[in-house]
């Protein structure tokens, strides 16, 4: 039998690693046009790529994982992100570095399928600790991310980033390939490639809207037109889905009121999450003088927001204890609530430097509970032949959640911005608008996982899952 630690540790490693991805340009963010020799319009697809693939891969990854093998689904996509890798730190193009970035971006659906493999293979008492360790990995990966590539940066050319993430992809490729057993488990059927195209379109629509609406003008013609155009098409992805037999998403099961519950608390967990990752940067190393900031280097203010990613892989075995003897109903409770407190302490006081890094501990602690309780509430709350599509739309409702707070709170931070030597600099009422914003949706996160029922037993497959082979 493999080694159980050895498939827990691979997993959560490539969970790392895709999670790393998001800020893996986040440090030379401001420099891509001159790296690039692009506007800044147009090297911010550099950013938004990776959003969309990660967006539209992860349910769609998670079906394909269901019907034809998790393990095998894995091993594409982590062959994509080392293509797109290596794409991206062999050129200065424009084009060809997005095009890398959205390979990239593919990988998103390692997660998912992660911890649908863990309940697949993994002994009964391991599961919901491994499952809370790999969830951790969604904001751990990033934490993490941030200080190593600011470090990878100032050792020389940019490209080295995309280099390290090549070796680190084919490192989880080995992994994987190595100490991750063939899929056991798979759904009959037919791949639903209409509902695939019709999800992805109407995502591509609605995510490009919210996330480059400030840039374009939220009343503009462009950004009214793909934001309602992507929402018509998400309803009749919706509508085309409840009347074919077999679905790229059974949406009878995704409406039972546990796992509809759950979704909509990973938007709120997301956008509260992502808050943190806008501001706190922001702030920091904003100049004294602008009135706005406290003047940190980009190295002191990782280590002000590092108790985030720390604490988050500290709760993950605790929570996973937690979960058996309490369940994922009260992590997520602990988790929304800890995000309030968070985000309620920079809202109603005086920001400081010291309040920041407490509330980043508050966010780490809440991630890690919120985030390991709700793939489980998922794998309570649905057949083991959906595992794969069922996790990876939670993880789609998680990445809608960031991608309305990046939207959002550029809004809010623009709108406020005052001009300090020649430069629009966010205001302190921006950023105390930003901690009222994040703690208001983190309070609907806990009045949802209150909602959330005590009990929920999985409905029946929809189809059989099938040995291996069949």
């Amino acid at each position: 039998m493999p080694n159980q630690s050895a498939m827990i540790i691979a997993l959560a490693f490539a969970g790392l690693t895709s999670s790393f991805m998001f800020t893996l340009v986040v440090p030379i963010q401001a420099e891509l046009p001159v790296l690039l020799n692009a506007s800044r319009a147009d090297s911010a697809w550099v950013i938004t790529s990776t959003l969309l693939a990660a967006a539209i891969i992860a349910p769609i990854s998670g079906r394909l994982g269901d019907m034809y093998g998790k393990r095998r689904i894995v091993l594409v996509l982590l062959g994509a992100m080392v293509v797109g890798s290596v794409l991206a730190a062999s050129t200065s193009e424009l084009s060809l570095v997005v095009i890398g970035r959205t390979l990239q971006g593919a990988m998103s659906g390692v997660i998912p399928l992660g911890i649908a493999i863990m309940r697949d293979v993994l002994h009964p008492n391991r599961v919901d600790t491994a499952i809370a360790i790999n969830s951790a990995t969604m904001g751990v990966g990033g934490s993490i991310g941030m200080p190593l590539s600011a470090f990878v940066t100032q050792l020389g050319d940019w490209h080295l980033l995309f280099w390290l993430s090549a070796a680190l992809g084919a490192l989880c490729f080995a992994l994987v390939a190595i100490f991750i057993p063939p899929s056991t488990l798979r759904t009959e059927g037919r791949f639903d490639y209409v509902g695939a195209a019709l999800l992805s379109l109407g995502l591509v629509g609605l995510l490009i809207a919210i996330s480059r609406g400030n840039e374009w003008g939220w009343t503009s013609p462009l950004t009214l037109g793909l934001g309602i155009a992507g929402a018509l098409v998400l309803v009749l992805w919706g509508w085309f889905e409840t009347r074919i037999k077999e679905p790229l998403l059974d949406l009878r099961i995704a409406t039972r009121r546990p796992v509809m519950l759950t979704n909509l608390i990973g938007i709120c967990m997301g956008f509260a999450m992502f808050a943190g990752n806008v501001a706190f940067p922001q702030r920091l190393q904003m100049s004294v003088e602008s009135g706005s900031g406290f003047g940190l280097s980009l190295i002191v203010t990782t280590l002000v927001i590092a108790p985030t990613g720390v604490v988050m892989m500290v709760v993950a075995p605790i929570s996973g204890r937690l979960a058996r003897t309490m369940g994922p109903r009260v992590l997520m409770i602990i988790g929304a609530a800890a995000q309030v407190a968070a985000y309620g302490i920079l809202a109603i006081s005086d920001a400081s430097v010291w309040l920041i890094f407490i509330s980043s501990f508050l966010v780490g602690l809440g991630i890690g509970f919120g985030f390991a309780g709700m793939p489980m509430m998922i794998m309570r709350s649905v057949p083991q032949s959906e595992t794969g599509a069922s996790n990876g739309i939670n993880a789609l409702f998680r990445s809608f959640g960031t991608s309305v707070a990046a939207a959002l709170i550029a809004v809010v931070l623009a709108a406020s911005a005052t001009s300090y030597n020649g430069v629009q600099i966010p205001s302190v009422q921006g950023f105390q608008m930003t901690y009222i914003l994040a703690t208001a949706v983190a309070f609907v996160g806990l009045v949802l996982s209150i909602m959330v029922p005590r009990r929920s037993e999985p409905v029946e497959e929809r189809h059989p899952a099938l040995p291996d082979g069949v």
